[in-house]
């Protein structure tokens, strides 16, 4: 998902963005949760939880030890039901939220949802613990003993493996309660980032539109913007940086209280993934820095007929680019043809968003930035936000939420335990959305400057996705590492975040007084921190998946829809297995650079 930087324009209303005529965007309808905060279903379903969670305990704590097939097999439903009341309550809260987070009855309504849900749910952090307590040979028996209750072994394996780093029932129960000061931190970032105005060409706005700035033709637009962002981040950086100490000093106290090898094994450990996959993933993609990004800028220096680039050129539109508006409508036309062209299951699954209120696509005053895929709950459906500007890239941005949309709604026969997928895998269906998009566009590119146009644009976005986000991972690591030295100051943390974007973008260019605390805005540095390898690793995967399409289509589709339907339930390994393919084989993320390789070699040979 998403959850991406930038934030709208409070000028702007949702259905002409920046003047620009768009069509008639969707807007969310969240009654398929609840009408309203006032709804009486939402306080049934409060109430209703705050008694299943303490009969839950009261019915299992101390006993799981001593259950048999079916006893257990009752205590998962009981507590898979629990789960989706309580992801109910919490996705219709957080989703009113992001529609305008600047609204202080929303924002209050949230944060008090979330302080009785976690009271509430506070008896069950028994459960992983004292699960992690059963003997290894009474776990498996209870497994082959019931069928029913073997489909949910993969969920509880996930939990078994946190059990070297599990600590006593009484300081899991008050982490757990501790959980909402560390969420408090994560809000005050929002709200900063939200509340914060960019004044460009004399007009004022919020950091969305700022950062659409980057992406105009007109090169003194996009330095006037990169300015101001800078002047804006340093004028908060103080803020910032507190921020960032704090969230990644309370991870290295739970990290060095659990016996974390590292700082990034919490997340390797969420994810399903061996650190030595993701380290042979990072390995891979710094070592083809050189035949990638610095390659491709280096083209992109002589488009733009540059001595130098500066980070404000880094997303510039080339010169033979159009700069026509794409509206709504064919936008959607454009994905769902697209979609359809794969597979006609793939377009069905897709025509609810746009038709029944799934998606929430214009810039609003308050509203979140970027955009995301939320799945709510299995019962229910995914909701999809977007800040569509009408750009071409957010034709790109509406496949790739849709391809997550897509991927929740055929996980979502899985359950609430088995449904979610790891963040490696979560970006497989998005990315590959964004892909056949992007294919079926090139198919139909007949001019050779809008073939070479739409070329540079998918090389950009794999950049971003893999280049940007492995720089990402790389600040991550220095920052964490830094800052179990001691406190950081702005100027700390401003340096670790130089050194990974010149190694990264490379020697074409310079970089503006400014840029070091562009660090500041990027929210999965608060929010999920390490997150940002999945991106990585999710291009690369469907890069190689997309080769063995290429290679031999007959029946890839149904193994792909099987891949999604599995959700979590299954380890990477056994997902990529019907492919013939394996994320361990450090050959397999060499397979998907080439790829973006092959498109910059085309780009090359053009200029020829």
């Amino acid at each position: 998902m998403t959850n991406a930087i930038s934030h709208p324009r409070p000028v702007f209303d949702a259905n002409a963005s920046g003047g620009r005529d768009l069509g008639k965007l969707p807007e969310w309808d969240l009654s398929d949760l609840y009408e309203g905060q006032d709804a009486p279903e939402l306080k049934r379903d409060l109430d209703w939880l705050e008694d299943a969670c303490a009969r839950f305990a009261q019915d299992f704590e101390g006993k799981i030890a001593g259950l048999d097939a079916a006893g257990f097999l009752e205590m998962v439903q009981r507590h898979e039901k629990i789960e989706a009341v309580g992801g109910r309550l919490m996705s219709f809260a957080g989703l009113r939220y992001y529609q305008n987070t600047m609204d202080s009855e929303r924002a209050k309504f949230l944060s008090d949802l979330q302080e009785k849900v976690t009271i509430y749910t506070t008896p069950l952090v028994f459960f992983s613990l004292e699960l992690n307590t059963v003997e290894d040979d009474a776990y498996t028996a209870l497994f082959e003993a019931n069928d029913e209750l073997a489909r949910y072994k993969p969920a509880f394996d996930r939990i078994r493996a946190m059990k070297p780093y599990q600590l006593s029932d009484e300081l899991e129960r008050f982490l757990h309660d501790m959980g909402v000061v560390g969420d408090a931190w994560m809000k005050l970032f929002d709200e900063t980032i939200a509340g914060l105005t960019f004044t460009i060409d004399g007009e004022d706005m919020s950091i969305e539109a700022a950062l659409n700035f980057l992406t105009e033709q007109d090169r003194s637009k996009r330095e006037a913007a990169a300015r101001e962002l800078a002047r804006v981040f340093g004028e908060n950086i103080r803020t910032f940086a507190r921020v960032h100490n704090t969230q990644a000093k309370e991870k290295e106290v739970m990290d060095r209280w659990r016996g974390m090898p590292s700082a990034q094994m919490g997340r390797h450990l969420s994810n399903d993934v061996e650190p030595e996959v993701v380290e042979a993933l990072r390995d891979a993609v710094v070592a083809a820095y050189p035949r990638l990004s610095h390659r491709y800028y280096e083209l992109k220096r002589k488009w733009l007929g540059l001595e130098t680039m500066q980070v404000w050129d880094r997303n510039a539109p080339l010169p033979m680019e159009s700069t026509r508006i794409v509206g709504w409508d064919e936008a959607r036309d454009t994905v769902m043809q697209a979609y359809a062209g794969f597979d006609p299951r793939m377009a069905e699954i897709a025509a609810p968003f746009f038709d029944k209120g799934w998606i929430d696509a214009g810039v609003k005053p308050g509203k979140a930035p970027g955009a995301f895929a939320h799945p709510t709950v299995t019962d229910v459906h995914p909701y999809v936000m977007l800040n569509y500007l009408g750009k071409p890239r957010d034709v790109m941005t509406l496949a790739h939420e849709l391809g997550h949309g897509v991927h929740q709604v055929l996980a979502a026969g899985q359950g609430e335990m088995l449904a979610s997928t790891p963040l490696t895998l979560a970006e497989t269906a998005s990315v590959f959305g964004e892909m056949l998009t992007f294919r079926a566009m090139l198919d139909k590119a007949t001019d050779p400057k809008e073939r070479k146009v739409l070329l540079a644009g998918k090389v950009e976005d794999m950049i971003n996705t893999v280049v940007r986000q492995i720089a990402f991972y790389d600040f991550e690591c220095k920052l964490h590492e830094a800052r179990r030295g001691g406190e950081l100051t702005p100027d700390d943390i401003n340096a670790l975040w130089m050194s990974v974007q010149a190694e990264s973008l490379g020697p074409c260019f310079e970089f503006m007084e400014g840029y070091e605390s562009f660090w500041a805005y990027i929210p999965h540095f608060v929010h999920s921190p390490f997150y940002v390898y999945a991106y990585a690793f999710g291009d690369g995967l469907v890069n190689a998946l997309y080769a063995v399409y290429q290679e031999d289509p007959a029946g890839f589709e149904d193994k792909y829809f099987d891949m999604l339907k599995a959700g979590g339930s299954k380890h990477h390994k056994a997902l990529l297995a019907p492919f013939g393919l394996d994320a361990s084989d450090p050959r397999f993320w060499d397979k998907g650079l080439s790829m973006i390789e092959g498109f910059i070699d085309e780009l090359e040979a053009m200029e020829g």
